[in-house]
């Protein structure tokens, strides 16, 4: 059939129509929607006169705790708890996505996280660092259920100073690895409780330890820290 220059075809216009409408679907198809993000934001204020805290560790990781009182504390939170080293516990198992401070946080000052990241279905979230002028005392949260969040809301907690049990309270030159000392901190071995416990505090040269290498100024009282968590997406 011979179509001329001027003549209207219904057909072909149809058939034009469906491709177009097609093409529209095909594009449709291709959209692949963004990844939804949950991001929580954690700010830590340390509340001692004289206990420097080591970079905080902020973890989102999967179901339960990384450390419990009355339970042996794991390598990578006892290497955190005696050197202030918290590169393990960033890449332990469970471990989702973790960000670290950059420096040592002094009395009296805050630092602020951040974690994004996909959704999971257990979420838990962790916050720690170590109390650089002792053997093996940090503080922090555990296993805190992030999905009771709603976007907006935050919680605030009083944290108390931990002993991990992995390092005896010597006090001993070289063992502390805080400006009070500047040894190792790393320990051989576990003293013979090998218990996470609540720490019962420093004793010094001045409380008639003679050999420790810590001051009055050293000492503490709880709670250490003020750890504020909020959700922000």
């Amino acid at each position: 059939m011979y179509i001329g220059k001027n003549t209207f075809c219904p057909l072909l216009v149809g058939l034009a129509c469906v491709g177009l409408a097609a093409c529209g679907h095909n594009d449709d198809n291709n959209d692949v929607p963004a990844p939804v993000e949950v991001s929580y934001r954690v700010t830590v204020t340390n509340l001692t006169s004289g206990q420097a805290l080591s970079p905080i560790a902020f973890l989102a990781h999967s179901a339960g705790k990384l450390w419990e009182v009355g339970h042996s504390a794991s390598e990578s939170v006892a290497l955190m708890a005696e050197s202030g080293d918290n590169s393990e516990m960033l890449n332990a198992d469970g471990v989702i996505m973790g960000v670290s401070g950059e420096m040592p946080l002094a009395p009296g000052e805050s630092v602020e996280l951040i974690l994004s990241l996909e959704p999971q279905p257990s979420l838990m979230l962790s916050v720690a660092g170590m109390l650089v002028n002792t053997n093996d005392g940090f503080t922090g949260v555990t296993g805190l259920e992030a999905t009771v969040l709603a976007i907006g809301e935050s919680h605030e907690f009083y944290t108390r100073a931990y002993d991990a049990g992995t390092e005896a309270n010597t006090e001993l030159k070289g063992t502390i690895p805080g400006p009070a000392d500047g040894g190792e901190g790393v320990s051989e071995g576990r003293e013979a409780h090998d218990t996470v416990a609540m720490h019962p505090g420093v004793v010094t040269r001045q409380d008639g330890l003679a050999e420790s290498v810590l001051q009055a100024e050293h000492k503490f009282d709880n709670p250490v820290a003020k750890i504020s968590l909020q959700r922000l997406e």
